[in-house]
């Protein structure tokens, strides 16, 4: 799912293109991506677009007369510019907004279809949209110390969950905690003062040092790119791979469609975290450290 830095970066491609302009034309291939009934499509044609905004993961477009579009990428969803009339091909393609400076087209990969998009009147209906949550890169500690406490959670289930944290979701999570030498699975009741302060300077620093990286690697060109899996990063996605700063294999908890990365020796003092699959397949031969699962595959191999 595109997180804070890649909305970011969507917002300042488009910013560039369609701030300004006036919405031509919507057209929707999939029944399913438009969300909303009242306004119509229709209504929004031959508005100017005033403004971008973001609201958690979402991109939201402001044209005349408080009409928004609001657009959820979701997991699959991805954005691309395309020239004026570009034509809407393939199965991916869900949606098309028509601009004289070109068409944004809204895609998605797979066969779920869960991006969206929501046609509003006026800022009071936006409410629907907005859950409130902390924008890290605005907090002071005292505020990032109070959310984080709020509940009792695991800092991965924390720093992902949208009501506290706005933006940051499986691929930013991982890399923060790498970042901050903190395992995914502590739990939020039991931080020191002094990890919560070392936690709030990672996301800040992480997310930050993306916005800069994607900011270079665009150059001014519409985000081709998107992905949670990047090879600059340190663990995410990295499963088996030696982490940047220590050398160890970065590890992984597989749940749901999800898998969290860590690095053992970094973050957890050697110790492997239960992934569920295979510890349910391992049982009691699940090693509990970096070495044990050293001596149980030299074992194997032996």
């Amino acid at each position: 799912m595109p997180e804070l830095p890649d909305i970011l970066a969507y917002l300042e491609a488009l910013e560039a293109r369609i701030q300004g302009q006036t919405l031509e034309k919507i057209r929707i291939t999939s029944p399913f991506v438009l969300r909303s009934v009242d306004p119509s499509p229709d209504a929004v044609v031959g508005r100017r677009v005033l403004g971008l905004r973001r609201l958690g993961k979402q991109i939201v477009i402001a044209l005349e007369d408080e009409y928004f579009l609001v657009v959820h990428l979701m997991i699959a969803g991805r954005l691309q510019w395309r020239e004026p009339g570009a034509r809407l091909s393939g199965k991916t393609a869900l949606a098309a907004f028509d601009f004289s400076s070109g068409t944004l087209i809204l895609t998605e990969a797979g066969s779920k279809k869960r991006a969206s998009i929501h046609l509003v009147r006026g800022e009071k209906s936006l409410d629907a949209f907005n859950r409130h949550a902390l924008e890290v890169l605005d907090s002071d500690l005292d505020a990032f110390n109070s959310v984080l406490r709020r509940e009792n959670h695991t800092l991965k289930r924390s720093l992902t969950d949208p009501r506290l944290f706005s933006g940051i979701g499986n691929a930013f999570s991982d890399e923060i905690l790498h970042d901050a030498h903190l395992s995914p699975m502590k739990q939020t009741a039991k931080l020191s003062d002094e990890e919560v302060h070392r936690l709030w300077l990672s996301v800040r620093t992480v997310l930050a040092d993306w916005i800069a990286r994607l900011r270079t690697q665009a150059a001014g060109e519409f985000p081709t790119k998107v992905t949670a899996f990047r090879p600059e990063m340190a663990v995410h996605g990295r499963y088996g791979k030696p982490c940047p700063r220590c050398g160890a294999p970065v590890q992984r908890i597989v749940y749901a469609e999800n898998e969290c990365n860590y690095c053992a020796n970094c973050q957890t003092e050697g110790r492997l975290l239960a992934d569920r699959a295979m510890s349910r397949l391992l049982k009691e031969d699940w090693p509990r450290s970096l070495d044990e699962m050293e001596k149980h595959f030299e074992s194997r191999r032996g």
